[in-house]
C-alpha cells in the first residue's frame, strides 16, 4: 500500500486511475480543478461519485500551477509516488490557447516534479502523448524517434515535459516514467473525442463531422488496458524511461463508423471536411518496450471496446454529455 497523488482525477483516465488504485488498498490524493474546458463540473464529480465514498480516498481542488497549494499538498499528506494525467489536453483546442497549454502542461509539470523532488517521492508517471511524434513519424512509432517535430501546441508541450522530467531525473535521480498514450477511449472518454461525438451524432441523427475521407488510422486503446500500463510503471521504478502505451493495431476511422452503426442499429450522416493540419494520417503504436519493461499486453480490441463504451454511454447518455 502506498499515498498516491493523482493529478487529473476527475478526468477520463484520471478517474479509472484513481479507483483502480483505491480498490487495490492504496491511498489516493486526488486533485482536479474542474477546469471547464471540454465538459462541465456535473459529469466529472459524477466520474468521482465513486471515489469520494471510499475511506481511502482524500480529495483537494486546486489547480496545479498554484505553486503555494501543491506545496501545502505536498507537506500535508506527503505523497511517496505522484502520477501526473492532469493536463490541458486536445490538439485542436491548443491552436486557440497555446499560451493556456504552456503553462498549464509545461509550468504545472515543473512544479510538480520540483515538488517531488523536495519530498522524496520514489516514483513519478508522466502522462505524455502520441502527439510527441508529429507526422512525418515512420510507423509503428519507437520511443527512440527523435520526436523533435510535434505539430500542435499540444504536442509540443507534451514533448517538453518530457524533457524536463529527464532534467528532473539526471539531476535529482527521481525516477520518472513518461507514457505516451495512443488515442485512449472507453467509458467517460471526453465528449469532444471522435469514439464518444460520432456515437452522439448518431444517436440525434445529426451530422457526423468526418475529417479528410475517413481512411486515416488511429491506434485505439481501451481504458482498462492504459490503466494496466500506468499501475504497472507505478510499480517499477526504472530510472527515466519513455515508454508507448497503445494497443498497437491501427484502425481506420470509417471501421470505427461501420462498429457505431452496427451497435447503434441507426445509419450515420456524413459531413466530410478537410483534414486539420494538426491531425497527421496514422498513429501506430510500436508496444514492444512496453511489453518488455512492464508487461504490458492489451486486452481490449475495438470490436468489444466499442460495445463496453456504448453500454455507458447509453446508460448515461443525457444532456450533461453536450
Amino acid at each position: 500500500m502506498a499515498t498516491v497523488l493523482v493529478t487529473g482525477c476527475a478526468g477520463f483516465i484520471g478517474s479509472h486511475t484513481t479507483e483502480r488504485l483505491l480498490k487495490r488498498g492504496d491511498v489516493v490524493i486526488g486533485v482536479d480543478n474542474f477546469d471547464p474546458l471540454f465538459y462541465g463540473r456535473e459529469i466529472k464529480e459524477r466520474n468521482l461519485q465513486w471515489a469520494r465514498e471510499q475511506r481511502n480516498f482524500i480529495f483537494v481542488e486546486a489547480d496545479i500551477c498554484d505553486q503555494e497549494a501543491m506545496k501545502a499538498l505536498f507537506e500535508g499528506y506527503r505523497p511517496q509516488r505522484v502520477v501526473h494525467l492532469a493536463a490541458l489536453a486536445g490538439v485542436v483546442p491548443s491552436l486557440e490557447r497555446p499560451i493556456d497549454y504552456d503553462r498549464v502542461n509545461v509550468l504545472g509539470t515543473v512544479i510538480l516534479l520540483e515538488l517531488s523532488r523536495r519530498y522524496g517521492v520514489e516514483m513519478f508517471v508522466f502522462a505524455s502523448s502520441s502527439s510527441v511524434y508529429g507526422a512525418d513519424t515512420k510507423a509503428p512509432f519507437k520511443e527512440d524517434e527523435p520526436a523533435v517535430r510535434p505539430i500542435s501546441p499540444y504536442g509540443a508541450t507534451k514533448r517538453m515535459g518530457e524533457i524536463i522530467a529527464y532534467t528532473f531525473h539526471h539531476l535529482h535521480g527521481l525516477p520518472i516514467t513518461c507514457l505516451r498514450f495512443f488515442t485512449v477511449y472507453g467509458p467517460r472518454q471526453r465528449p469532444d473525442l471522435a469514439i464518444h461525438k460520432f456515437a452522439r451524432c448518431i444517436v440525434k441523427g445529426e451530422p457526423m463531422p468526418i475529417y479528410g475521407d475517413g481512411t486515416s488510422q488511429r491506434d485505439y486503446t481501451y481504458i482498462d488496458d492504459i490503466v494496466d500500463g500506468i499501475e504497472a510503471a507505478l510499480d517499477k521504478p526504472m530510472g527515466y524511461e519513455i515508454v508507448n502505451l497503445g494497443c498497437g493495431e491501427p484502425v481506420m476511422l470509417l471501421r470505427i463508423v461501420e462498429l457505431l452503426e452496427q451497435a447503434l442499429g441507426k445509419r450515420a450522416k456524413w459531413q466530410f471536411l478537410p483534414m486539420p493540419k494538426t491531425d497527421p494520417p496514422l498513429t501506430h503504436a510500436d508496444i514492444t518496450k512496453a511489453q518488455r519493461l512492464l508487461g504490458y499486453q492489451p486486452k481490449v480490441r475495438i470490436e468489444e471496446g466499442i460495445q463496453r463504451f456504448l453500454e455507458w454511454f447509453l446508460r448515461f447518455y443525457s444532456p450533461l454529455s453536450e
